[in-house]
């Protein structure tokens, strides 16, 4: 029997390294786990760092995985359970995806040996209070249609909040389960997580909810579309409906040793920060960053214009040409801006440090001469 779990969330919820953590810790108990990543735009940005761990994973790009990618998703699901056989398939979607039209989907292909879990929602903790203002609606739409909700990053929450952030979000959905988590600790929390996601509790779960159709559990919110003024379910286009514009690209670039694909790329994020906050001064999304050294991947990230730019190192042993790519995904912008601003300050920064590069453009490469 696969278990199939998928667990969405706004940009910066916190899924990827979530679902790093689940599918180590199952792997490390003997478990085959798969992982099926969406990501918006040509650029395939999580899939690497998760596939570094040894796990199998498919990337799905161009797209959002509710939306365009149905049946590119049934071909995927399918040719996994058929070639690779996983004890557990774990999906991350988009952020900006609605999770529940992706559980309904799966529902709906009637998959033999197949028992799909309680649908979850991560919420970034730390950044309640500004989702709600920033993009409410989206929001508040994938917080009432989840079975469990994460509260996640709680090492960054204050801890006088943490009950009114609780409450707050257990209003919006009464029907939810509602949990504590950070994917950064290993503690009681996160084996909660782990028993009410994928293990026996989620069987229980599982049995609560089966006679329930998944819609909005609250029946008196109504998420409109801000344009048409229609409910969001109606029009089902969750890239539109969040508000949030996207821009993913990727360059390659000189070999360069660790400290200075680190320095490059925190100059970078630093850059795109700046100017970012000129067009939407108090944005929410996710802005990820990788640099490839001979040796190492940097990732960068920043979730909002009020958080630090954090780095994580991975070992890479890479024997390909380095690459530079980067997924931008910000709300209250313009897409040409946020091209511009994305581009400018790549090809700046690297200009800068004189590291020579190539832009790799709608599959094809340009050379940029500095």
């Amino acid at each position: 029997m696969m278990k199939v779990l998928v667990i969405g969330g706004f940009l910066g919820s916190g899924k990827t390294s979530t679902i790093l953590r689940l599918g180590r810790e199952f792997s490390n108990a003997g478990k085959k786990v798969a992982i099926i990543v969406n990501e918006i735009g040509e650029v395939g940005i999580d899939g690497d760092v998760i596939s570094k761990y040894g796990l199998q994973t498919t990337e799905l790009t161009s797209g959002c995985i509710c939306c365009s990618l149905k049946v590119n998703m049934k071909t995927t699901i399918t040719l996994l359970a058929k070639d690779y056989a996983p004890d557990i398939l774990l999906i991350e979607p988009t952020g900006i995806a609605f999770p529940q039209l992706i559980k309904n989907e799966i529902n709906l292909m009637n998959l033999s040996d197949v028992s799909v879990q309680p649908l979850v929602t991560l919420i970034d903790g730390s950044r309640f209070k500004q989702l709600m203002k920033e993009v409410k609606n989206f929001a508040m739409r994938q917080i009432i249609d989840a079975e469990i909700l994460g509260i996640n990053k709680l090492d960054l929450v204050e801890e006088i909040r943490i009950p009114i952030i609780e409450a707050s979000v257990q209003q919006l959905n009464p029907k939810a389960k509602v949990i504590l988590l950070s994917a950064a600790y290993e503690d009681e929390h996160w084996h909660n997580f782990v028993r009410i996601t994928l293990g026996e509790e989620a069987d229980e779960l599982i049995r609560d909810v089966e006679n329930i159709e998944l819609k909005t559990t609250n029946p008196e919110i109504q998420v409109l579309d801000k344009d048409t003024g229609l409910p969001i379910e109606a029009t089902m286009n969750s890239i539109e409906a969040s508000g949030i514009t996207s821009y993913a690209t990727e360059y390659t670039i000189d070999n360069i040793d660790t400290d200075s694909a680190r320095s490059v790329a925190l100059d970078i994020m630093e850059g795109i920060k700046s100017e970012v906050m000129k067009h939407s001064p108090e944005f929410v999304g996710h802005i990820k960053l990788f640099a490839e050294s001979g040796t190492d991947t940097i990732k960068v990230n920043l979730t909002a214009y009020d958080k630090d730019v954090t780095v994580e190192v991975f070992e890479s042993n890479n024997t390909k040409v380095p690459r530079l790519k980067i997924l931008s995904a910000v709300s209250n912008i313009g897409h040409d801006d946020l091209v511009d601003i994305v581009q400018d300050t790549i090809e700046g920064k690297l200009s800068v440090k004189d590291i020579d590069f190539t832009h790799k453009i709608s599959g094809h490469a340009h050379e940029k001469d500095h």
